[in-house]
């Protein structure tokens, strides 16, 4: 099974590589996977909710939903999967940006975006929500066009970003009722 796997995340980022990078969509999809890079458009929006009174429990939570990501990939997940990046792994594949440093399984761009679009999905209207899964979305496959996730990284990310999400609004509804 593992092996379908990895041939299908190779499958995908030649794919990608060969159909999709163009000399238009390449600096789009940099300014897209730059807008996460330490979280910081989730961060910026959540500052923004702060800075609203009617808001700052979900900048408050957004906040807190980005710690708890970045804790569990970036410090626990990460370093026991240790997934060797793609770039480094399949021959021919190119990264577009700078190679991270970091390991490659789950991806914590995506995880962090989506645990934050969860919160705001659950916790502002509903239009607010579909925004920031779109633009979840777009850096998670932005980092797949750029050639430092696999596929199977973007889509771990986003069950847990989602859980995350999910998990961290509960809590906070749990913690306002006592």
């Amino acid at each position: 099974m593992m092996h379908l796997i990895v041939q299908l995340d190779q499958n995908i980022l030649y794919w990608i590589q060969e159909n999709l990078r163009n000399p238009f969509l390449t600096p789009i999809f940099i300014f897209i996977t730059r807008l996460g890079d330490g979280a910081f458009i989730w961060l910026v929006t959540a500052f923004i909710l702060i800075g609203v009174k009617k808001y700052r429990k979900t900048g408050v939570t957004v906040i807190l939903s980005l710690i708890v990501s970045t804790i569990l990939v970036n410090e626990l997940l990460k370093n026991i999967f240790c997934r060797v990046r793609p770039f480094n792994a399949i021959p021919g594949l190119d990264a577009l940006i700078p190679e991270p440093g970091s390991y490659s399984f789950p991806s914590g761009h995506t995880t962090t975006s989506f645990a934050a679009a969860t919160v705001i999905m659950l916790c502002l209207p509903r239009r607010y929500g579909i925004i920031g899964y779109f633009l979840a979305a777009c850096i998670g496959f932005s980092r797949m066009y750029l050639g430092v996730h696999y596929p199977s990284d973007v889509l771990a990310g986003t069950i847990l970003g989602i859980l995350i999400g999910v998990g961290v609004f509960q809590l906070m509804k749990l913690l306002k009722r006592e």
